[in-house]
């Protein structure tokens, strides 16, 4: 930056009789390597001042918001600001139009006219007030009339702001906020649009009498076949899973279909982490009609090496990767095909992937305990599953609206 603009009109430089106040609010477009790094750097700043947080590593946060990189850039528009106070970062956030999300339906909670702010971090209320009315206008001269946030920037990558559960951190791709930042957001007119819910288990616990009654029924039915993932045969797998989410979550809130390219990239991204026994895929009458999948928190080691590879988070990373003991694990996707939902089936499926993964994570992995989740709060198959194994809602994400 040379020069200073104006202020902004909603922030006074100086104090009427008493001169120039704190310096004024400066946001800036982020539009190349080095505005990106210090966009990734505030972030991980604030992630690290935030108790529980934990620092994601640097080279992969780099990788979402680059353009050259990210598919999801591919079917949106993506505009990223700084904002300076003193010549110093203070706060970030991004303005973007998924183009995907706008073809939806409105009561799917997108369509047309749907724009979304995401990775929001301001030191002060003042600033975040001011990275709001930035992300806005630009939304504005887009013609969007609405706006969802914080999405930061994919629906699958973190959606929502954290407004419940900020005394533990969070598991494997999921956000961690300060909890001044949901005053912040409501006190500039945002409404709850969504919440999404994940669910803690003790993965140690059996379950009830009448949930191992229905898994040994599934087991009996030579109708139902359930297997491992096979790593060997890794792309087919991912096809296989993800045409049944994209079947089985169709028709929910905010459901936006990958593309080839965000499969492709999800796939190699993820491949690391990938145990075969903890992906399982269920046929019924051999046809693939359900799956799971469930991931080691790596955010236990990031914790440990503050989300750096080096001088040697790179070698605890590989080492925990191989066999992640005693590691928590998380579930973020699981599904079974539409035609099977209304019917018993789809419930008896699920108990028998979730009740064969609790097992393998505790007796191979030694995990005590287990994350579900996200699940919309109004998903009330999956939210009956969850009370019905004995697991509670530990965390919940608040995603918000509001007319332009």
């Amino acid at each position: 930056m040379n020069e200073w603009p104006a202020c902004l009109p909603q922030f006074r430089c100086q104090d009427e009789g008493k001169g120039v106040t704190e310096p004024q609010i400066v946001i800036e477009p982020v539009n190349d390597k080095k505005s990106r790094g210090a966009f990734v750097d505030l972030g991980r700043r604030i992630a690290s001042e935030t108790p529980h947080s934990v620092p994601q590593l640097r080279s992969e946060l780099l990788e979402l918001v680059d353009p050259d990189k990210n598919p999801f850039y591919e079917h949106a528009k993506v505009q990223l600001y700084l904002a300076y106070r003193g010549g110093k970062p203070v706060g970030r956030i991004s303005a973007h139009i998924d183009e995907l999300a706008l073809e939806l339906p409105p009561e799917q909670g997108m369509g047309p006219g749907t724009g979304m702010f995401g990775y929001f971090d301001a030191e002060d209320e003042a600033i975040g007030h001011a990275l709001l009315s930035k992300a806005e206008d630009w939304l504005r001269a887009q013609g969007m009339t609405r706006v969802l946030g914080p999405i930061s920037m994919s629906i699958w990558e973190e959606p929502g702001l954290l407004t419940y559960g900020h005394d533990h951190s969070p598991t494997i791709m999921m956000g961690h906020h300060p909890a001044k930042y949901q005053g912040w957001i409501e006190n500039y007119g945002y409404t709850e649009a969504k919440k999404l819910l994940t669910y803690d288990l003790p993965v140690k616990n059996d379950f009830s009498p009448l949930i191992k009654r229905i898994v040994k029924s599934c087991e009996r039915n030579d109708r139902i076949k359930m297997r491992p993932a096979d790593k060997s045969r890794f792309a087919d797998e991912v096809k296989i899973i993800l045409d049944i989410l994209n079947d089985a979550w169709s028709d929910n809130w905010g459901f936006i279909p990958f593309t080839q390219r965000e499969i492709d990239y999800a796939a190699k991204k993820l491949k690391p982490l990938v145990h075969p026994e903890l992906i399982k895929i269920v046929e019924l009458d051999g046809e693939a009609a359900a799956f799971m999948i469930t991931l080691p928190d790596v955010n236990h080691v990031l914790s440990q090496i503050d989300g750096k590879m080096l001088p040697f988070g790179w070698f605890k990373l590989l080492r925990w990767s191989r066999k992640p003991m005693h590691s928590d694990m998380r579930v973020p996707l699981m599904g079974v095909l539409k035609k099977h939902q209304n019917s018993r089936m789809a419930s008896q499926l699920a108990f028998m992937l979730i009740d064969s993964i609790r097992k393998e994570a505790y007796e191979e992995f030694g995990t005590a305990r287990g994350e579900i989740g996200w699940i919309l709060d109004d998903n009330k198959g999956m939210i009956a599953i969850a009370d019905a194994i004995g697991s509670k809602v530990n965390r919940e994400y608040t995603i918000y609206e509001k007319t332009l």
